[in-house]
């Protein structure tokens, strides 16, 4: 498998650490982003919509970071990470469609403000990460793990953006419920560390 990727992207850090903890063996391609690398013919014949990451299986082409974590755990048959019950399987969704929702356009957003000057409000997307992260907090005073009494690709899709939520100046002290459940991901056989933004990125914010 290949898996074209950049360093400091969420997206593409939360399928690099499925792979780590389904131990899969991989090639990671690092796409400059800066010199427009997604932008090119070549990749665009891999994802016409031009974003990272992209996971090549043979002939099989997977974008989009959440399909590709699917496509891992069927393909490994890893069932206590994508629960085969409609159930189980249900729960996970809800909150991929959280890490496409409100995770990409709260701690997501605000951190790409920080380190990219994105156009958002920065106040706003701040708050709106707050919101999402008030939930979380909540939802696991009674469980250890989002989606089941074990990880999930659930806990995976949030995790990156949570983690280096305070890259957008949010900051997660108040959360100690999430912290908690941050350092039980970061314990997990095979985990892969997100490599933190570079300073001279923050330091231009």
């Amino acid at each position: 498998m290949k898996l074209h990727h950049h360093p400091i992207s969420g997206h593409a850090h939360r399928v690099r650490l499925l792979l780590g903890l389904l131990g899969v063996k991989h090639e990671l391609i690092e796409v400059d982003l800066s010199k427009g690398a997604h932008k090119s013919p070549a990749f665009l014949a891999l994802n016409p919509f031009g974003q990272i990451p992209v996971l090549e299986d043979g002939d099989i082409v997977i974008s989009d970071s959440n399909a590709i974590m699917v496509y891992l755990a069927k393909k490994t048959g890893a069932t206590d990470w994508l629960p085969e019950t409609p159930e189980g399987a249900a729960r996970v969704q809800r909150w991929l469609s959280v890490a496409a929702g409100q995770i990409a356009f709260g701690p997501g957003a605000a951190r790409l403000v920080t380190l990219f000057g994105a156009p958002f409000n920065a106040d706003e997307v701040i708050e709106r990460a707050h919101a999402i992260l008030r939930l979380i907090e909540d939802h696991l005073k009674n469980q250890n793990w989002l989606a089941s009494d074990h990880p999930t690709i659930a806990d995976i899709a949030l995790y990156s953006y949570v983690a280096r939520a305070p890259e957008g100046n949010v900051d997660l002290s108040p959360y100690d419920k999430v912290q908690d459940w941050l350092s039980r991901i970061e314990a997990l056989p095979g985990f892969v560390p997100f490599m933190h933004a570079p300073a001279e990125l923050l330091a231009s914010a």
